[in-house]
């Protein structure tokens, strides 16, 4: 088995789960087993899943309510496949993915984990990442510069490191997960659209912000003990400022850094402040 399908489901609506699957099953690349584990016994998604007749599909419903980390790595435990290919029960994977994800692993034995761009269902915006291993690597010390739901991970990397998701970290357990391999292995994005993710109110990130932003400073604050050389770079790089003078006088200011571009007129009225988002 070369890649097992990794979607944790739960409460999902039928129309989002239905076109997650048929984006599956309509993979150009075909030998994979899709594991689909429902944690929420008592409003599953048998009947769902259930419809496709498809022998690599594997429904399997939690006894009781585990969580998004604790069922993420039962699926890696029940995962037989060399790659696992992380997917969550509401997005639409490119028919491409699969094969251009484990194109990339076959030829760089190396890389660990691969991803690729994605973009929001909501507005047709796409979201791009670094490619370059190190940049990547450094990208991290403000936030994931790698795509989890769009990721495509080396099973034998997590085993050898014995790493898994962790709770304490939730809702940005995928965060600590790359932060702990950063070392073990390389990482890569392909250039190229590979997710459609919807974002909605619904999503983990948006009912659990207040939350997701303390995990996510955890995080950053774990990387600076563990990860010096790498954070010293990302404080030395993460802000440039430019000043635009107009017959001598100075008119816009310009600060770039990692999350966002601020513009102010005259060196302090705000005029323009683009934020980037990281999840």
């Amino acid at each position: 088995m070369k890649v097992s399908v990794l979607t944790p489901i739960y409460k999902t609506d039928e129309r989002f789960l239905r076109e997650t699957i048929e984006s599956v099953l309509a993979q150009t690349f075909s030998d994979f087993e899709f594991l689909l584990l429902d944690d929420c016994p008592e409003d599953d998604r048998a009947g769902v899943v259930g419809s496709y007749d498809d022998k690599r599909v594997l429904y399997v419903k939690n006894d009781r309510n585990l969580g998004i980390t604790a069922s993420r790595n039962r699926l890696i435990d029940m995962a037989k496949g060399e790659y696992l290919a992380v997917l969550d029960h509401d997005d639409v994977c490119r028919p491409e993915r699969f094969a251009r994800e484990v194109a990339y692993l076959d030829a760089h034995p190396g890389c660990g984990v691969v991803s690729g761009w994605t973009r929001l269902t909501s507005n047709g915006s796409v979201n791009t990442y670094p490619e370059d291993d190190h940049e990547i690597k450094y990208g991290m010390m403000s936030g994931p510069t790698l795509w989890h739901p769009a990721s495509m991970i080396r099973k034998s990397v997590l085993d050898v490191c014995g790493v898994r998701y962790e709770e304490e970290y939730f809702p940005v357990e995928d965060y600590m997960l790359w932060m702990k391999l950063l070392p073990r292995t390389e990482f890569h994005n392909i250039q190229e659209v590979l997710l459609d993710y919807r974002w909605h109110a619904g999503n983990t990130s948006v009912k659990c912000k207040r939350r997701l932003i303390e995990s996510d400073l955890r995080v950053r604050a774990w990387a600076k003990v563990h990860y010096p050389e790498l954070y010293t770079e990302w404080e030395f790089r993460r802000e440039s400022v430019k000043r635009v003078r107009l017959f001598g006088l100075p008119l816009l200011k310009i600060t770039t850094g990692e999350r966002e571009t601020d513009v102010r007129l005259f060196d302090r009225v705000p005029f323009i402040n683009v934020q980037r988002r990281f999840r």
